[in-house]
């Protein structure tokens, strides 16, 4: 594995081949916040309201799909406006894969990658360990807990949105929880948050179960094992079936549901093995891994 990943891909294809899908997700991370805060500072309301619920344009309604659960488990009804904007953002993030939210939207992501990008420059060793399971309890807490208590317990601590709450209406306390994922992402558990505990992104990798933008290994025969891609992804096992496990029977298809369509793969591949590709995976392929 290269001290620096990409270092190869700089040099062969050029710096924004190598930064472009990094670059873009940037893009994507600081317009989505940066639409969110114009109303409140210039007056110019394309997005009111918050990843929670919002409206477009003061008419199309956006609500998350896991927080309206979490309403329904706690024996609150939603409006039909928020229904309606739960369907619209699950259509959306299933056409181009549930987490593509982790990757382009969640805020939180720039403070985990952040961390990930630290710890590789001080050359930091993984020192404690998750099952990447464990998500998914968490997730079926988030959703067990209202209903047993009537208060959506888990949107009290997400640190989605405190974030945007910090952002519209100051942080406060919220900034020590975003200090606490930076130093347990750093000096704990690699990838620790959003890898192995989120269940934000638990709920949106069940929705990329069946997904229409993929990555593919397409070229996986290139490989020249360097093992960039495996340095940069945030869901490290997903790869190994479709780069290394042709001898196998795997496809090449990134199929796997946690995958977030970051395409730091792509970028840091000088060998371009990985490309998009569009086309329904009925069924995400397990990896040999959970941890």
């Amino acid at each position: 594995m290269s001290r620096y990943p990409g270092a190869e891909a700089r040099i062969k294809l050029g710096w924004w081949r190598a930064h472009r899908f990094l670059l873009l997700r940037r893009l994507s991370q600081f317009g989505v916040l940066a639409l969110f805060l114009l109303g409140p500072l210039a007056g110019v309301w394309i997005l009111k309201g918050n990843l929670s619920s919002s409206l477009l344009l003061e008419t199309v309604p956006l609500t998350d799909p896991l927080t309206l659960l979490q309403s329904v488990a706690a024996g609150h009804w939603p409006i039909s406006t928020l229904w309606l904007g739960a369907a619209i953002v699950l259509v959306g993030y299933w056409l181009v894969g549930g987490r593509v939210f982790c990757s382009w939207v969640c805020p939180v992501n720039l403070i985990t990658d952040a961390a990930a990008w630290l710890r590789g420059r001080l050359g930091l060793k993984s020192n404690g360990q998750f099952s990447r399971a464990t998500r998914y309890w968490l997730l079926a807490m988030a959703l067990v807990a209202p209903a047993v208590t009537g208060v959506l317990v888990w949107e009290l601590v997400n640190p989605v949105s405190l974030a945007m709450r910090g952002l519209l209406f100051g942080m406060g306390a919220g900034w020590a929880l975003l200090a606490v994922l930076f130093l347990f992402d750093l000096f704990v558990v690699e990838r620790g948050w959003c890898g192995h505990l989120c269940p934000v992104g638990a709920f949106y990798a069940l929705l990329n179960r069946v997904g229409f933008i993929k990555i593919s290994a397409k070229g996986r025969e290139r490989c020249n094992n360097c093992m960039d891609c495996y340095a940069v992804c945030p869901e490290r096992p997903i790869l190994r079936g479709p780069v290394h496990g042709a001898k196998r029977g795997h496809g090449p298809l990134i199929a796997a549901q946690e995958c977030t369509n970051c395409g730091r793969c792509i970028d840091v591949c000088a060998e371009q093995v990985f490309e998009i590709t569009v086309g329904f995976a009925i069924k995400a392929e397990k990896t040999s891994e959970n941890t």
